[in-house]
């Protein structure tokens, strides 16, 4: 369609868009993804880390490593978005204003509109979105503000045409401001009070009893009395085994009990708050005891391990 076409005025007998169009649609696109991970990530500030990222070390590295590959990144997710959707929603759009009424941004924003809805369903039946989470709304809502940024430069370009590294340099700017201000919200709400810190479920020994299913297959029952019985579980793999692997998985009976103090936490070392209860399961044959930290909600409770490294370690749960 001729998108990365040198600046010519746009006639409507052509499909060709100039090179600034393009640049303004995917600046604007990195710009609101840059905020939407920000308004993500404050979003998370109420949920359970499962003991992950308290060594420091690696998550340091991991800022240290968006802060450089983040832009960059970006940048290219946004000419992705703006090859994918603004542009053939710009297309779309110019032809219809040929053949009926109605001005031809109007147009844009109502193709936008519809190609998000597209996409948001094509993300909700291949990758398991909730049709009404924010991610999938998200999608659907994701090219109005780059169709409104394409419809603005054209303005502009009656006069005079916009630079490209001017439109990049703006959106980075309003991208900067915007996570900015959305990050310092969040603090400001966790100083407040306004957002909660995350507080586990107390589950008592009788709301524990029952059947725990995981991924690949694992199964813990939780037997009245202190019995287990397990079904390729993960569990903690015996000390000459450390060195070599995370987690071995273990299949039989054994014994169960509820750790409210902590005490078999192998995690824990008495320097923080108060240490989250956890149910210890042992089995004679395989492994060495493993503490499931209790998790979730009062609604959804959830018993979780993570074998390895804290910062990096391999997260296992088991849900009713």
């Amino acid at each position: 369609m001729g998108w990365g076409d040198t600046w010519q005025r746009p006639k409507r007998t052509r499909l060709s868009w100039a090179n600034v169009e393009l640049n303004a649609a995917a600046a604007i696109a990195a710009a609101q993804l840059a905020v939407a991970g920000t308004v993500w990530w404050v979003g998370t500030f109420d949920d359970d880390s499962h003991g992950a990222g308290s060594g420091g070390g690696l998550a340091a590295a991991g800022l240290l490593c968006m802060l450089v590959l983040g832009p960059p990144l970006l940048a290219v997710l946004g000419l992705l978005h703006a090859a994918a959707h603004t542009m053939p929603a710009a297309t779309l759009a110019r032809l219809a204003a040929r053949r009926a009424r109605g001005s031809e941004a109007a147009w844009h924003l109502t193709f936008a509109v519809v190609l998000g809805a597209l996409w948001a369903a094509l993300a909700v039946a291949l990758c398991g979105l909730s049709p009404t989470g924010a991610k999938a709304l998200f999608l659907a809502a994701s090219g109005v503000l780059p169709a409104l940024g394409v419809g603005y430069v054209r303005e502009r370009a009656r006069d005079r045409v916009p630079r490209t590294h001017r439109v990049w340099t703006r959106a980075a700017l309003a991208a900067l401001g915007g996570c900015v201000l959305v990050a310092g919200a969040g603090a400001v709400g966790l100083s407040t009070g306004l957002i909660k810190e995350y507080e586990p479920p107390q589950l008592s020994a009788e709301r524990l009893t029952g059947v725990w299913r995981g991924d690949g297959g694992a199964v813990l029952r939780l037997r009245a009395g202190g019995r287990a019985e397990l079904t390729a579980l993960p569990a903690r793999p015996e000390f000459e085994d450390v060195a070599t692997k995370d987690f071995t998985r273990c299949g039989g009976t054994g014994r169960w009990f509820l750790d409210t103090e902590g005490r078999y936490d192998p995690n824990a070392d008495g320097s923080g708050p108060a240490q989250r209860d956890g149910v210890v399961v042992r089995l004679g044959n395989c492994g060495e005891d493993t503490y499931w930290t209790i998790g979730g909600t009062e609604a959804r409770p959830e018993l979780f391990v993570l074998f390895g490294d804290l910062d990096s370690g391999d997260l296992r749960s088991l849900r009713r």
